[in-house]
């Protein structure tokens, strides 16, 4: 596979204006009456680049999606939080307004994708987490002008692809989240390649399903269970052996919930839904993972946004931490998770994308990785 191309290359930039596609879709929350960014991890990996584009002369315009305005202008979406987020660590580059406000975004539109690299002479994507769409920003700049993988792309694809490629052995892959159809590519992938793949979270009960198991009210697919047999049958999958959950229909949530959590040994029973995963579980998953050599995490081992069902994930996450393992954190609710917790030092590294980690691992390329190799500028 071609190499990804680097701003390296383009020597001196003065007087030279460069567009960077960046990855500045952050949380935010309002704060004594104004709009801050309550988390500015991605702003800060985009920093060593801006420093170098600068250092080098250039003139640097940022260009970033945020939320879902759905092709219009909506000032819930107005990137204006995020501008002053910038400024104060980063004086100097101009931020344009949210890519998502107009339709061509999302539809990949040439004419739109053109507009942004007017009066640009070089263009940089480093938004990792947003290559794996073939949104217009993504896509048109590298036909139109010299364009390059920012350091922190190129570094995160390397670092997921060698992990896959040559770990350190064992490889041990935890996979969560709540829809099965949403990870089973992933799983499939991954029980190819790692030597145990540990699957909680939603996902799970239709693997235990298919693997003969009652699961109660719990989430599952019926339109999955035979590729879940199939992948349980090559023994690389482990599924949770006990559960935590509540009565079916009881509330839950952020702000939890008065219903009793009940524990389920090995069933459960029909009225309950399972939320979490259990103690023997826990301790199961924590021992493979302590003896792991390799680590790739992503997804939550129940709803960790209860209180109640924080025990699995945050189990999992303080196991991957103390572990000695090359350790890589897919990005999404796991980041997140280590992050509530304050652990997100203690791995090897976190990922800026949930998605874009997902795409790569399954197909081993993303469309912004393409657009990058076949810009004709070289």
């Amino acid at each position: 596979m071609r190499p990804l191309p680097s701003p390296a290359r383009w020597g001196d930039l003065s007087g030279k204006r460069v567009l960077v596609r960046v990855d500045f879709n952050v949380p935010v929350a309002e704060h004594d009456g104004e709009v801050v960014v309550t988390d500015d991890f991605r702003l800060r990996v985009a920093l060593p680049l801006f420093d170098d584009l600068l250092a080098r002369g250039a003139s640097v315009v940022a260009c970033t999606h945020f939320g879902r305005p759905e092709g219009r202008e909506d000032p819930r979406y107005s990137l204006e939080p995020v501008r002053r987020a910038l400024q104060a660590l980063r004086p100097g580059v101009e931020l344009m307004e949210n890519l998502r406000f107009h339709p061509g975004e999302e539809a990949c539109d040439p004419a739109f994708g053109a507009s942004l690299v007017e009066g640009v002479d070089y263009y940089v994507n480093e938004a990792f987490g947003a290559s794996h769409r073939a949104h217009a920003s993504i896509m048109v700049p590298p036909t139109l002008v010299p364009s390059a993988a920012g350091p922190n792309l190129a570094h995160e694809v390397e670092t997921i692809l060698s992990l896959l490629e040559s770990p350190r052995r064992p490889l041990v892959a935890i996979v969560g989240g709540a829809k099965v159809r949403d990870k089973i590519s992933l799983v499939r992938v991954l029980a190819e390649r790692a030597d145990l793949v540990l699957v909680g979270g939603g996902m799970a009960h239709t693997f235990a399903l298919a693997e003969g198991r009652r699961v109660g009210d719990s989430l599952v697919d019926p339109d999955r269970l035979e590729e879940c047999r199939t992948l349980l049958k090559g023994g690389t999958v482990v599924i949770p052996v006990d559960r935590r959950g509540l009565r079916t229909g009881a509330p839950f949530g952020p702000d939890g919930g008065d219903d009793p959590v009940v524990e389920f040994a090995g069933d459960v029973p029909d009225g309950y839904t399972a939320l979490d995963i259990g103690p023997e579980t826990v301790a199961l998953f924590s021992a493979a993972l302590a003896g792991a050599g390799s680590i790739l995490w992503n997804g939550p081992m129940g709803v960790f946004e209860d209180p109640r069902f924080m025990a699995g994930t945050e189990a999992v996450a303080r196991a991957v931490a103390a572990s000695e393992a090359h350790s890589v954190v897919g990005g999404g609710d796991s980041a997140a998770a280590l992050d509530a917790l304050g652990l997100r030092e203690a791995v090897t590294f976190v990922s800026t994308g949930g998605g874009a980690t997902l795409e790569l691992v399954e197909e081993g390329d993303l469309p912004g990785l393409r657009a990058l190799r076949e810009s004709p500028f070289g």
